[in-house]
């Protein structure tokens, strides 16, 4: 069998002593996590490795010896190694020494209590401890096979090192009867700042969780049940976002413990996500007062407006003549498009009647752009909902007209062919209609039909303008869930620590030499950043509905209406 040995390179020039870690017997694996050094008294070192084991749950123990031929050249010291196995009594006994400045370390292994001692080969794998334990190794995509069992005994060696952070706790410079050596031997590796703002954060999150529960009551009271705030509150973009947000400064503020580190990533995620959301808008609002960029984008509104309107009276004239050499039913051409010139009129009134409000309301709405980009991107689509709103007008009468139309022709088709729809059921069943019926239903047949190519026209033409509003509203959502899902944290760290995202590992063959172990080294394979993003990435509620093609043109068919807004039943968690 073959024996794999998990040592860390950073103990690699220490002094002679003991090897503490794991033995993974499933596996035949062991995984050193410390070396203690001369002098010690056993029973001392049992019960250091007690209370290891009882608060990191991990089975430590004293696996071998570790003798540096460099520093001690005494034969006693060889024969003083060897029963150190008969007092932590380990089985198997791994023996490995380093024979001065040669690159080729010499591992043994003794089984004194086994009937039948078998020769086993030995892998010596060397690992960067620090790496191994600040990583998260995440499980393949594909966890089918063999690349799901790999990745399971992969845990057990990362999951055993990041466990036993507390035996990490311990540096050489302590004045406690053990001298370890390991990844901070040198000194446990801390920061002033760090333990500054963690003392901070306490307070501080209070405070916050104390300022949305008095936000979250209020939301959840019955004050915003009633008809126009709860139409207002589900239809407005703006008070989606802010409900997004809000859920997002729970989760960060929340007093509970991230149970894994999937939960800490997350939070993470949602605390540079608002961060850097709360940046831009800053930055977006300061661009805004500065110069009277308002002021000028208040005068520049106005013109826009009439601009439009001007636009769309020039294309119902169009209409109301012969489009493009169709022949339309002039009666009920005259009569819509009348219809939607009024509309524009009553528009072109109520936007000039705004006129002199314009200004101070895009002052106080340039002020939530504080509240990060997002809330400012959705107020811009809600604003551009609300200057459109006569398309939007145009659009829904133009599509009732043309689906009243669709339906009355399909019902009487089935006049024609002696059926009838039965409500009751849901299907098309036979009947039996007299003469006067038949009559009466060829002349609403023949009205129908000779009027459907000019409401057609009119529901072709604004539902184009519609679906122009809605692809530019749905690229400002594009990007506001660009914001919201984006994992920047998790990118960060992919950029900067790689080794903190393993996705597995690699190994190099350093020396290989008859009679010698073999020596590997354990590289750590980073996540991808597709895999990051796939992995980290943050639900969004989506203000558009994901219909596919084949949906929307049947929608488009039938002439039923493109809300611009998601209904409730739809969100996402």
């Amino acid at each position: 069998m073959v024996l794999k040995v998990f040592f860390p390179s950073c103990c690699s020039s220490a002094d002679s002593g003991i090897l503490i870690g794991r033995w993974i017997s499933e596996q035949n694996s062991a995984v050193i996590l410390a070396v203690v050094h001369f002098p010690f008294i056993p029973v001392q070192v049992k019960q250091y490795l007690g209370e290891v084991q009882r608060v990191t749950k991990v089975t430590v123990s004293v696996l071998g010896s570790w003798s540096n031929s460099k520093q001690e050249k005494e034969e006693s010291l060889s024969e003083f190694l060897e029963d150190l196995g008969t007092i932590f009594c380990h089985e198997p006994w791994i023996q490995i020494s380093k024979e001065g400045d040669s690159k080729f370390w010499s591992c043994s292994i003794l089984q004194k209590h086994s009937k039948n001692p078998q020769e086993e080969e030995i892998i010596l794998v060397y690992y960067d401890q620090r790496k191994v334990m600040l990583s998260h190794l995440h499980p393949p995509l594909d966890t089918a096979g063999q690349r799901a069992e790999d990745a399971s005994k992969l845990s057990a060696i990362f999951d055993t090192v990041a466990r036993s952070q507390v035996l990490f706790m311990t540096d050489r410079y302590d004045e406690g009867p053990i001298k370890l050596t390991h990844w901070q031997s040198d000194g446990v590796e801390a920061s002033i700042i760090v333990e500054l703002l963690k003392q901070a954060s306490v307070p501080a999150c209070m405070l916050l969780t104390f300022l949305l529960s008095v936000v979250s009551g209020i939301c959840r009271s019955r004050v915003l049940k009633f008809w126009p705030l709860s139409f207002l509150w589900s239809k407005l973009s703006t008070c989606e976002q802010l409900g997004h947000r809000l859920q997002h400064l729970q989760v960060i503020s929340s007093n509970k413990k991230a149970q894994n580190q999937s939960q800490l990533m997350r939070k993470a995620n949602i605390f540079v996500s608002l961060l850097i959301d709360v940046a831009l808008g800053i930055l977006l609002m300061s661009w805004l007062y500065r110069k009277n960029r308002i002021g000028h984008l208040a005068d520049t509104l106005i013109p826009v407006a009439d601009h439009v309107a001007e636009e769309l009276q020039d294309l119902l004239q169009w209409l109301m003549g012969a489009p493009a050499g169709l022949k339309m039913n002039r009666a009920l051409d005259q009569v819509l498009g009348r219809f939607f010139l009024y509309h524009i009129h009553l528009w072109i009134s109520y936007i000039h009647l705004l006129s002199p409000f314009i200004e101070m309301i895009l002052w106080y709405v340039g002020l939530s752009a504080c509240l990060g980009l997002t809330v400012a991107l959705c107020i811009l689509s809600d604003i551009i909902a609300l200057l459109t709103f006569h398309i939007y007008c145009f659009y829904v009468y133009g599509a009732r007209l043309y689906c009243l139309k669709i339906y009355g022709l399909s019902s009487l088709w089935r006049l024609f062919r002696g059926k009838k729809w039965n409500v009751l059921r849901q299907r098309v069943d036979s009947c039996s209609y007299d003469l006067d019926q038949l009559f009466i239903g060829t002349l609403l047949f023949t009205i129908l039909l000779f009027l459907l190519p000019t409401t057609a026209l009119y529901y072709l033409v604004f539902t184009l303008l519609r679906l122009l509003v809605v692809i530019v509203q749905g690229l400002i959502h594009l990007l506001v869930d660009l914001i919201d899902s984006l994992p920047l944290y998790s990118l960060i760290l992919r950029l900067c620590r790689s080794y903190r995202l393993a996705a597995g590992v690699k190994f190099r063959v350093l020396e290989q030499q008859d009679g010698k172990p073999l020596r590997l080294l354990m590289q750590i394979n980073p996540l991808s950043y597709g895999g990051v993003v796939q992995t980290y990435r943050l639900p969004t509620y989506s203000c558009y509905p994901r219909d596919s093609w084949a949906s929307l043109c049947k929608k488009l068919f039938l002439g039923e209406l493109i809300y611009p807004w998601k209904h409730k039943g739809d969100k996402q968690n």
